[in-house]
């Protein structure tokens, strides 16, 4: 029960709700056929951000959980 109150928990932070937002705009869009090549950049950007960050989370969180301290 406290993973999921702390998944839901980061699904709360500002960089989520922006990512959930432009995949819903995306989506609209997607199904009107009105998606433009300018939205279709700034959607890519903004969801390889989001992507790469958490990646990174998870990659730091193995390296600490190593201890040997090398990288």
């Amino acid at each position: 029960m406290e993973v999921i109150q702390k998944r839901l928990g980061n699904l709360l932070s500002v960089k989520s709700l922006v990512t959930l937002a432009l995949t819903g705009v995306f989506a609209y869009m997607a199904v009107g056929g009105t998606i433009s090549q300018d939205f279709m950049t700034i959607y890519a950007v903004i969801i390889a951000f989001y992507f790469g960050t958490q990646s990174q989370k998870t990659q730091d969180a193995m390296d600490r959980g190593s201890g040997d301290g090398q990288n």
